[in-house]
């Protein structure tokens, strides 16, 4: 008797939060780097029947080409879940929360000094 084919034994399923880690990590390897005093990528994930569509929040130096990197963190984004997970990717989100220029990485105290 012929073995059944993969496809026939059963079912895998992926969490939304594993697809959302591979999302983070690739963004951050998008980025030239995460700025000093910034916060690394967090990425989150809504995937109905096989399909992801991802938003990902970060930080960037200033000065710094926004738009490149933008569009390299989509790509590498959508190239990562595609490969490792198998999904499609129709949106990848991303949303620039902040600008760290030398002048924000500064450690003085804020406000009002007595």
């Amino acid at each position: 008797m012929a073995a059944d084919p993969v496809r026939d034994r059963g079912a895998t399923t992926i969490a939304n939060r594993v697809v959302a880690k591979i999302a983070s990590q690739a963004a951050r390897e998008a980025l030239d780097a995460v700025p000093q005093g910034g916060s690394a990528p967090h990425a989150s994930v809504v995937v109905h029947r096989d399909v992801a569509r991802v938003s990902v929040s970060l930080e960037l130096a200033y000065p710094t080409d926004v738009g490149r990197q933008c569009g390299a963190v989509r790509s590498r984004v959508r190239s990562r879940v595609e490969g490792l997970v198998g999904m499609e990717v129709h949106e990848v989100a991303v949303h620039v929360e902040r600008l760290h220029s030398p002048h924000t990485r500064e450690t003085s105290p804020r406000g009002r000094l007595s």
